[in-house]
């Protein structure tokens, strides 16, 4: 995004799934004084009301900021401000349950602001909330909820996009200028396509490959090279055909940046035995190409097996 950043206002934000990306964003907001609203499980409520969320983060530092919480988003909860957006942070596998929470009619003028995995959940939205309201993002972080409103922040970094061309460019300046006031560097993005398939084209391998082999990511790039640059060439290419961008060698030298025991969130899903964001990254991955008549053999044997296994390593 260029020039100048609106001037900072105190928002009334709301977050659907406190967890690791939902805490940490939840946290910061409002450490910053804005006011956060999660929504969330009786149990993860309970917690919330009582202890606020706590973050620990080399980062960010380790805090406790306090917030409200409840079962559902509830108009008459903030009827004196409005609402300014509704993060939704929870895994795909979760998402239609957890949308109840978020009733339309209680979102008043509300920006819907989905933090998920995948490229297909924009149109899921739209239909539900309408398409001046949807505005996706995306975000690169390692953030972990070890506990009901305990988060764990390990990356060195956390980076946020904002897109949407039907939403009103000044709305998510503001979104955007909280963000990074609060913490995670955010920028505003023209192009939805693109910004959705910059982070889809990196994360399927190394989500696919990772919960393939039970491995880390440094195991991955070396004792399963070949198969890897394989599957970021195709990946590449679905990209390139969906409108994205298509730079495998860039990706490759990112995956070669990164720690050696990086894991993906799909390789602890698996590990955890909790279900797996295979449909929206795995099968999303395989529909786009059999839309745009791209071979992908590589990424089908891989989806074919974790369909198989559950993904539960090998």
């Amino acid at each position: 995004m260029t020039g100048e950043r609106p001037a900072e206002r105190r928002l009334t934000v709301a977050v659907l799934g406190p967890g690791g990306v939902g805490g940490l964003l939840a946290g910061l907001l409002a450490r910053a004084g804005h006011r956060v609203i999660c929504l969330a499980g009786e149990d993860t409520v309970r917690v919330l009301r009582a202890e606020g969320v706590r973050v620990r983060s080399a980062e960010f530092g380790d805090f406790t900021a306090p917030v409200e919480a409840d079962g559902e988003l509830r108009g008459e909860t903030y009827a004196d401000t409005g609402l300014d957006a509704c993060l939704i942070a929870v895994k795909h596998t979760a998402l239609e349950a957890a949308l109840d929470r978020v009733p339309p009619r209680a979102l008043g003028d509300g920006l819907v602001v989905p933090f998920l995995n995948g490229v297909e959940h924009p149109a899921l939205l739209r239909a539900r909330y309408g398409s001046a309201r949807v505005a996706p993002a995306v975000i690169r972080v390692e953030s972990t909820r070890v506990a009901p409103g305990v988060i764990e922040h390990g990356s060195p970094f956390a980076e946020t996009e904002l897109t949407g061309a039907t939403v009103p460019r000044e709305r998510l300046d503001a979104l955007a200028a909280a963000l990074t006031a609060a913490g995670p560097e955010t920028e505003v993005r023209e192009d939805e396509a693109a910004t959705l398939w910059a982070k889809m084209s990196f994360l399927a391998p190394f989500a696919l490959l990772t919960t393939r082999y039970g491995v880390p990511l440094g195991d991955i790039r070396t004792r399963h090279r070949e198969e890897l640059t394989a599957l970021v060439e195709e990946t590449a290419a679905v990209s390139r055909a969906s409108g994205g961008p298509a730079d495998p060698g860039h990706a490759l030298a990112r995956y070669d940046a990164f720690p050696p025991g990086t894991k993906s969130s799909m390789q602890r899903d698996a590990e955890a035995g909790r279900p797996l964001e295979l449909d929206a990254i795995g099968h999303g991955l395989l529909r786009a190409a059999d839309r745009h008549g791209v071979p992908v053999p590589v990424a089908k044997e891989l989806v074919g097996h974790l369909s198989g296994t559950g993904g539960t390593g090998a």
